[in-house]
């Protein structure tokens, strides 16, 4: 978060939000966004993020909850009374108008005099880098284009909040990189708060000072970052963030470590449990070794790979031990030098607080 933004001061805060929708329901959202603060609600098509952010827009009334953006409760106002901005998926730009229309457009329904519409049209232009484009159509424009004018567009009316619906997702790669840091520096610029909704996890990351995890209509999660990615507390959260590496065991702690049997196999972990649990360990954190290391703060288990499964960059294993199967990333490089193939012995080697117990 920047650092002239006050810590501690909310800009929106959703409490205890419920929404029925045709067949779906949203369940007892709540959640507070401060000042300043790049808020990603991540999860996979069908959670309900649409729904909870068109509901904070306005564009939907819940049936349960309250919505306050500084302060003020705005659960029952109109979307043009609740200063907020909002992106929408497709950008859901008007065809017959000009990208100058087009941001113009919702200062003109808030009958602002056109000496201010022209004056802030025109810093919008500057401020996404689009002046050239003024006077062409959206059917004329490309992705990125099309994503800056409908941001500009979000933006014409000086909004508290910035709602963005899955901005990116219609972009090819090399493009949504790109725009992804624009918007990170656009926040940071403007520093208001942004809510993003996407599935994406590697944009989540990159552009959140603080992620809630959705599914079913439901926040499981809700935290910065590296603690989602990193130790999640949930299995859905921890699965859906690349913990491909999940599995149910009996814990025993002994001293500073616990250990906790898989089938056949036991692990070490540096968190506390006892009785039945469920770990979680992410591919990267294991390292495949053709001889056996010794320590006391590593595991180290010896196994066979079943499988190869190459993936742009790097290469994943499938590596069998004792019939727990694992799942490991390596470097390509890694993986031609160390001349690895199915049916091959090999070592995994993964430290104690690698081990997460969920």
């Amino acid at each position: 978060m920047p650092e002239d933004i006050a810590e501690g001061a909310l800009m929106l805060k959703v409490e205890g939000l419920c929404k029925r929708w045709e067949e779906f329901e949203l369940k007892d959202i709540s959640f507070d966004v401060e000042r300043g603060e790049y808020f990603v609600i991540l999860g996979p098509s069908g959670a309900g993020k649409t729904l909870l952010l068109e509901c904070i827009a306005g564009i939907h009334v819940p049936e349960r909850g309250r919505i306050l953006i500084d302060g003020e409760d705005v659960t029952y106002l109109p979307p043009e009374k609740r200063s907020v901005g909002m992106v929408f998926q497709e950008y859901a730009l008007f065809p017959h108008m000009t990208v100058w229309e087009n941001i113009e457009f919702p200062l003109e329904m808030r009958k602002v005099s056109i000496s201010e519409r022209k004056r802030r049209v025109r810093e919008l232009l500057e401020l996404l880098r689009i002046e050239e484009l003024s006077h062409r159509y959206p059917g004329t424009l490309s992705g990125g284009e099309k994503q800056r004018v409908a941001l500009a567009r979000a933006l014409a009316t000086d909004p508290k909040v910035l709602l963005l619906d899955e901005p990116l997702s219609a972009l090819d790669a090399p493009l949504r990189r790109k725009l992804r840091d624009e918007l990170r520096s656009l926040q940071r610029r403007l520093k208001i708060p942004f809510v993003h909704v996407t599935h994406d996890q590697v944009e989540a990351f990159s552009l959140a000072d603080k992620i809630a995890v959705m599914r079913d209509g439901r926040i499981l999660e809700i935290g910065p970052p590296e603690e989602i990615f990193t130790s999640p507390k949930n299995v859905f959260v921890a699965e859906f963030v690349g913990f491909d590496n999940i599995f149910r065991g009996e814990a025993r702690r002994e001293g500073d470590l616990t250990i906790i049997r898989i089938g056949d196999i036991s692990i070490l972990s540096s968190e506390p449990a006892n009785g039945s649990v469920t770990v979680a360990i992410r591919p990267e954190d294991i390292v495949v070794s053709l001889k056996p290391v010794e320590s006391s703060a590593q595991n180290v288990i010896r196994g066979r790979i079943v499988d190869v499964i190459p993936e742009a960059f790097l290469v994943k294993l499938k590596i069998e031990a004792n019939g727990v199967v694992f799942s490991v990333y390596v470097t390509r490089k890694s993986f031609l030098e160390m001349k690895l193939d199915v049916k091959q012995e090999v070592y995994l080697v993964f430290k104690a607080s690698a081990v997460k117990i969920l």
